[in-house]
């Protein structure tokens, strides 16, 4: 298809930007690996902060916050190491792997947009914090909702390391045949893939509700009224702060808006 569009590729990143709403899949998947690992509770919400990084990555960092280090050395005398680590990805993996296409469902009417850009001629990429026999299960239940991006890199897919550098992001350029970063845009739920975005060279557009910053449930977001939601949005903007979006926006539903303002810019001689 013929690109009507200054813009070549948007690259989303999956729970809680596509799929996911409020991203519970691997938040809730987490909470449960250590319990099965270690017998060892964290929150929901001490689960979120590390959100966007690869999974091992991911269950390092909560091993090092304050909160969680201080109640798993006062459990085990010691803090969390590598091994332990790995502990908790074994219980994780199997877990995620079952749990991962019950939570496959695209969120207010993102195919309806990513078909859109297609039409348009932009190709879609996409990459995850999830690694590559995650995706293997997610991909073909998210295609049976109708999204089929252009390209799909997982963690782990690259020698070079995820988020936040922008290795992934620039794979999906290659596999794209996208010639310029510039044009290109990554739309994501997490600091550390808007970070990826920004390290790559390219636009980048936040969601403020429909991800892991603000975790809410789909039902809390319908029924929310507009103070609830405006402090919503007030803490998911303020986890943003050192990542620094281009945009920031309520949902991929809000996203026409934004590509018709990069296109703008881009036709006036802006650069990311």
């Amino acid at each position: 298809m013929t690109n009507t569009s200054p813009i070549q590729a948007v690259i989303f990143d999956w729970a809680g930007t596509i799929v996911d709403f409020g991203s519970f899949a691997p938040t809730t998947i987490f909470v449960e690996a250590f319990r099965q690992g270690f017998d060892f509770d964290i929150s929901l919400e001490e689960a979120r902060v590390p959100m966007g990084l690869g999974k091992w990555e991911h269950i390092q960092q909560l091993g090092l916050l304050e909160s969680v280090n201080e109640r798993w050395t006062a459990q085990f005398g010691q803090p969390m190491n590598d091994s332990d680590v790995d502990k908790i990805y074994a219980a994780f993996m199997p877990l995620q792997k079952a749990k991962v296409a019950d939570h496959a469902m695209p969120i207010l009417n993102a195919v309806k947009v990513v078909e859109g850009l297609k039409e348009q001629g932009i190709k879609i990429g996409s990459c995850s914090g999830y690694p590559r026999e995650v995706m293997d299960i997610l991909i073909p239940a998210a295609a049976e909702y109708g999204y089929k991006p252009d390209a799909v890199v997982a963690t782990g897919d690259l020698p070079q390391g995820g988020r936040p550098a922008p290795y992934m992001a620039l794979q999906n350029l290659i596999e794209l045949e996208a010639t310029d970063v510039k044009a290109c845009v990554k739309v994501d739920d997490s600091s550390p893939g808007i970070f990826e975005g920004h390290n790559a060279g390219m636009w980048t557009v936040g969601l403020l509700l429909s991800g892991n910053e603000a975790g809410l449930t789909l039902e809390e977001f319908q029924n929310a009224d507009e103070t609830t939601l405006e402090q919503a949005r007030q803490k998911a903007a303020d986890k943003y702060n050192k990542s620094a979006p281009h945009y920031l926006i309520d949902t991929i539903n809000d996203l026409p808006n934004v590509i018709s303002d990069i296109e703008r810019r881009i036709g006036q001689g802006e650069r990311p």
